[in-house]
């Protein structure tokens, strides 16, 4: 169950609030191709390149079946509406539904047979190497073979010195958003308790969570507060208030919680959420800016640079825990995490964008390339779905450069798209 909730919210959060911040910002074509693209990249590119470094190995039939054919159903669904052209307020709904289905889908295999827990407990393994991958990676730099030669010692002391001038210089930009986050996102942990940090929490949470809303209520809105026939700006009222509990929380707390609580976890959860939404904007900013400047279309910057951007990490922690010895467990996290992207970060915006239109349809604007993404998609998922059962639910070599393969053919078919088309 926590794969397919917290651990799918969590791996696919950039993907979510990157195509609701394309939506938002009239991009429809950049959103869904991202989405799209990106799933190409993890059931092509990702499960290729563990098919081609671990092959042959086998996978848990159950779990495996159960994820490509909702994420195929899922697709094919989508698919269809795109090529209807227009979308409506039920349909929208329905994508997000699915995905609450195959929840419960996935809980009445977890109670029922238990081969879904084993699943899952696989799925929660990839992310927890991945982690220690990822984290262990700085303790590889300068190791040395104990039966190399000496002579190799100044050549890997020099670049152990390299690597940690690079680690500091990156430190240097690292340090302010560092501080930034922790003025504005609370610790959650009794170890970790900061009176002063958590106190500018209670001052800056308010503040950010108003920005947030602004499409709703203009920061520089007037209300009357404390003085009559006096009108202050919403933002000034709101800082006051905040920054009056801020001072008496430093004054009253001076010791740390006993246990965590969950009013500090989940402010500390929706102001996770408040940035990633906030760098998903600014990036979808960037890639008009660089689609202006290039003069390329929004659709293509969703298929690469946002798709590649918001799924590399899958591609290494896969690629780790693969090396790790656990292929199985790389294979298992390559369905459910981008089918929650499709089906509940695009439904979420596609949801939002038809309730605006209500009780009209929401127009989807046609692109060459986003039905050639849809395309090589679901090829992606009908040829392992039918090779692996072929195969008995063991993965061949071949057809992990078949894979990779055909996502090289999806790149160069998208390339020669965007040159020819305006």
């Amino acid at each position: 169950m926590a794969a397919v909730t917290l651990l799918a919210l969590g791996n696919g959060a950039p993907d979510v609030f990157a195509s609701a911040a394309a939506m938002r910002a009239g991009q429809p074509r950049t959103g869904l191709g991202a989405i799209i693209s990106a799933g190409m990249f993890v059931s092509g590119l990702v499960v290729g390149v563990v098919g081609i470094y671990a092959a042959p190995f086998a996978v848990d039939p159950a779990p495996f079946v159960r994820d490509v054919l909702f994420y195929l159903v899922g697709v094919l669904w989508l698919f269809y509406v795109y090529l209807s052209g227009e979308i409506f307020v039920w349909q929208a709904a329905g994508f997000v539904g699915f995905y609450v289905f195959f929840v419960g889908f996935v809980f009445w295999m977890d109670v029922g047979g238990g081969e879904g827990r084993q699943g899952d407990s696989g799925k929660v393994n990839v992310e927890m190497v991945g982690l220690v991958a990822n984290s262990c990676k700085g303790l590889k730099v300068g190791d040395i073979e104990i039966g190399g030669q000496l002579g190799s010692m100044d050549d890997e002391k020099k670049r152990n010195g390299f690597a940690i001038t690079i680690q500091k210089v990156s430190k240097v930009w690292e340090v302010p958003v560092s501080i930034l986050l922790e003025l504005t996102i609370p610790r959650t942990a009794p170890s970790e308790w900061n009176r002063f940090y958590l106190s500018a929490n209670i001052a800056l949470c308010p503040l950010a969570l108003l920005y947030s809303c602004k499409s709703f209520i203009p920061l520089d809105h007037k209300i009357v507060f404390l003085l009559p026939h006096s009108h202050f700006p919403l933002w000034s009222v709101v800082l006051f208030a905040s920054t009056s509990l801020a001072l008496l929380h430093y004054i009253v707390e001076r010791e740390p919680p006993e246990r965590e609580q969950l009013p500090v976890v989940l402010v500390a959860f929706v102001m996770s959420v408040f940035w990633i939404s906030t760098v998903a904007g600014e990036l979808l900013n960037c890639l008009a800016a660089i689609g202006t400047i290039l003069d390329l279309p929004p659709a293509f910057l969703g298929l690469t640079v946002l798709a590649w951007g918001n799924s590399i990490g899958d591609l290494v922690a896969d690629v780790a825990v693969a090396k790790a010895g656990q292929p199985a467990m790389a294979m298992a996290g390559c369905f459910a995490c981008p089918m929650f992207n499709m089906l509940v970060g695009l439904g979420t915006a596609l949801v939002s964008q038809t309730l605006n239109a209500y009780p009209s349809a929401y127009e989807l604007q046609f692109h060459a390339s986003i039905v050639v993404a849809f395309v090589f998609l679901l090829l992606s998922l009908m040829g392992s779905l039918l090779v692996l059962t072929w195969s008995r639910f063991r993965v061949p070599r071949f057809w992990g450069f078949c894979l990779v393969g055909l996502y090289a053919v999806f790149m160069a078919v998208s390339v020669v798209i965007a040159k020819f088309s305006r």
